[in-house]
């Protein structure tokens, strides 16, 4: 009886786990875009652009999805290799899965979950410290250009006091940001004594999995070079929409708007489901209304960006999932 049951359960988990996230992944994506206002000017101007002379510079974003998801799939792959190897089509596979799954859990925590599917049986807990560090050599990337971003938007664009930010303030942040980039590069490349410091841990604690370790400072620099050249590939990503959306902005005040808006979702931690759209269009206004009066071109560039970076391969994630069995058959 009690076979059959668990039987029964793996079913279930197996095969309807798969469309109940799709069904549920589609009805939060509607239902945040509801609930933000002027929604439908964003959709009407992707619309015009999507089907106007300049419609090239959409497929170039597809593509530039594409690169992104590889680099990222190339790190992952480079981070578990002193776990297992894994072919670079089944990694792929497991990043988009990741997404899917984090893209409705606070903080982005499913992404681990989704990533774990995808590795053999033997090492799901320990793929969960390749992944850290991915994230890690993403954050320090992160936060070292968000201190240079917030050093140009502090000294070289006219905030004023009632800005999102008041200019006394500013200093202090940029102070913060860059240590905080300082302490996480020095926790970064020593990643193999921490980690032995854990596996120490589990061993006294009569832990029975161990964590990896014997990262060389080139697989280090490595993943931390990818994470690098995939921030660049994202500013190229809203430099593209910005000006498919008629919003002439310079290089360098792409740069610096997209990196202080990185840094700010960086740190406040996201509470709802899919990132919080709103709270993406929120801070692209705040932080893009000194460059350009044009709101609903900012809004249209932000729900551009979270559709083609993270709903689209999260909707082809979810496809994926309902193909591979969260348990083992037998």
């Amino acid at each position: 009886m009690i076979v059959v049951l668990n039987k029964n359960i793996k079913l279930i988990v197996n095969y309807v786990a798969g469309p109940v996230i799709m069904f549920f992944l589609f009805y939060t994506v509607i239902r945040q875009l509801h609930k933000q206002p002027n929604w439908k000017d964003s959709i009407h101007q992707m619309f015009v652009a999507a089907t106007g002379k300049q419609q090239w510079k959409l497929y170039c974003m597809f593509l530039l999805m594409v690169i992104n998801w590889t680099l990222e799939t190339t790190k992952w792959q480079i981070a578990l290799r002193p776990i297992q190897s894994i072919r670079f089509e089944r990694a792929f596979k497991a990043i988009l899965a990741g997404t899917c799954i984090a893209s409705f859990t606070p903080n982005r925590v499913g992404e681990y979950l989704g990533r774990m599917l995808f590795v053999d049986p033997g090492n799901k807990v320990v793929s969960v410290a390749p992944t850290i560090l991915c994230s890690m050599s993403q954050m320090l990337v992160t936060l070292t250009a968000g201190s240079v971003g917030l050093f140009l938007y502090h000294y070289w664009t006219p905030v004023s006091p009632e800005a999102w930010l008041s200019p006394t303030l500013f200093k202090p942040v940029i102070i913060l940001t860059i240590l905080a980039a300082f302490a996480l590069l020095l926790v970064y490349y020593r990643f193999d004594p921490l980690v032995r410091r854990v596996n120490k841990w589990l061993i006294k604690n009569n832990k029975t999995f161990s964590v990896p370790k014997n990262y060389s400072f080139r697989a280090l620099s490595g993943i931390l070079f990818l994470s690098t050249v995939r921030y660049l590939v994202f500013m190229l990503q809203y430099g593209l929409l910005f000006s498919l959306f008629g919003i002439p902005l310079l290089g360098l005040q792409v740069f610096t708007g997209v990196s202080v808006m990185f840094v700010l979702m960086a740190i406040v931690p996201t509470l709802t489901f899919l990132t919080d759209l709103g709270f993406r269009w929120a801070v692209g206004i705040q932080v893009f209304q000194v460059y350009t009066l044009n709101t609903a071109g900012i809004l249209a560039v932000s729900l551009g960006i979270w559709l083609i970076n993270l709903i689209i391969p999260a909707l082809v994630g979810s496809l994926l999932i309902l193909r591979i069995k969260l348990f083992s058959s037998r």
